[in-house]
């Protein structure tokens, strides 16, 4: 992988690799629902929308038909913390596609018509997930685990926030937020040596300098929040304190994931949906922020199975504070985690994705090797390490459904109090 910077500072990480013929593409930006204040919140989502909604050289048509035209691929995403627009094209394409993105990035035109149809896009957006209670939890998890803090806002914003916006207001934003010092260039695959050339040329003019403002790490906040809905399940999230982007622990708290949920082999898919039969999707996962990151535990059970689930979640976390885990558990997740991992840089999407988000988030990059080092290096301590961590305090619960009786009298600081906390 080489890294450059550009004549105007803007950084650029590509990696090319010989034997394939396409080429993924991204730019990245270091904004998120994170960054937003609360009269701004969706904002961001909303602009990643704009952004393929048209210039003056290319219709929203256009666009879409520019790469159809070449079966190339172009998206984009938005997360709490930062925003990616990417294509994958083959390789004698590429240059189509900066084109492209470029025009979107600089040039977009914000019409205040198409800004209006969009927002009625993202309200049925809004209004799907709202139909959809397996994804609200975890929503409602995040401000149960961080109360009023940004990493708590949704990424899609509210009716109420999303109507009072104008094209001036994304603008305003793009300005603040949209700088090169926030901003990185990320290509993985085939890529021919003009490549440089080829950037300079569509973004060596892009002059707006700008510093990222300073983040307010956030507390855990250990809340319990219902929403009720009439559904045929119960969804809960429980929420425990995990590791941040980078942080020395982070393969740590992936390893004790993969063994509470993270698997078809783990304890929670084992215990509850095959020994038990008392739930179709039970599972756990680490999200990591900057400063932050959070363990959670999902489950979607019958409200008559609901308590049932939920005594069988804090036997095993009970467990798992008590005991740990088991040798055998650290070193078959050594083994998952290396084989994930490998497996996830065959693709030049991958690639691209994650030396993108490591340039915007942490300025460095690992190698393979590295990484798989850091990984065996991990020790039954660290583990302990993290249980001392995610237990150091009540835990944040969620849940939808039709009653909240099965939450209610949860003891939340049960294992706060295992653990001598």
């Amino acid at each position: 992988m080489k890294q450059i910077q550009l004549n105007n500072g803007l950084r650029v990480v590509m990696e090319k690799i010989p034997n394939v013929r396409s080429v993924s593409f991204g730019i990245w930006v270091k904004t998120g629902s994170r960054h937003e204040d609360e009269s701004r919140g969706g904002i961001s989502h909303f602009i990643e929308h704009m952004l393929f909604k048209g210039t003056d050289r290319f219709s929203a048509k256009d666009i879409a038909e520019e790469f159809d035209a070449i079966g190339g691929n172009v998206n984009a995403f938005t997360s709490k913390e930062y925003t990616c627009y990417y294509a994958k094209v083959l390789d004698e394409h590429l240059p189509i596609a900066v084109d492209v993105l470029s025009d979107m990035f600089f040039n977009s035109k914000l019409d205040p018509e198409e800004l209006a149809r969009e927002k009625n896009v993202i309200l049925e957006e809004i209004s799907m997930y709202e139909d959809t209670p397996d994804d609200m939890v975890h929503d409602l998890v995040s401000r149960a685990a961080y109360g009023s803090h940004p990493l708590a806002y949704p990424i899609l914003g509210s009716e109420e926030r999303l109507q009072a916006m104008d094209s001036d207001h994304l603008r305003s934003y793009m300005k603040e937020h949209y700088t090169v010092e926030n901003t990185v260039i990320s290509l993985a695959g085939n890529i021919s040596d003009d490549v440089v050339e080829l950037l300079e040329k569509h973004f060596g003019h892009f002059d707006n300098h700008g510093q990222s403002s300073k983040l307010d790490v956030p507390a855990f906040a250990g809340q319990l929040l219902f929403h009720e809905k009439s559904t045929e399940q119960n969804h809960i999230c429980l929420s425990f304190p995990g590791c941040a982007t980078g942080e020395p622990l982070q393969y740590a708290m992936i390893l004790l994931n993969n063994a509470l949920g993270g698997g078809m082999s783990s304890r929670l898919f084992q215990e509850i949906r095959e020994k038990r039969g008392l739930a179709y999707s039970v599972y756990s996962y680490h999200s990591s922020h900057a400063d932050s990151g959070l363990l959670t535990i999902y489950a979607g059970t019958a409200p008559k199975q609901t308590k049932d689930v939920l005594e069988l979640t804090q036997e095993l976390l009970h467990d798992a504070a008590v005991k740990g885990l088991t040798s055998t558990e650290l070193s078959k997740g050594k083994e998952q985690l290396k084989g994930s991992l490998i497996l996830s840089l065959e693709s030049t999407g991958s690639r691209m994705n994650r030396n993108g988000k490591n340039e915007l988030m942490l300025g460095r990059h690992y190698t393979l090797d590295e990484m798989i080092q850091n990984i065996e290096q991990v020790t039954m301590d660290d583990v302990q390490a993290v249980l001392d961590r995610m237990f150091a305090q009540p835990f944040a619960v969620a849940m939808v459904g039709s009653s909240d009786a099965a939450v209610t009298g949860l003891r939340r600081d049960q294992f706060a109090l295992l653990r001598g906390n």
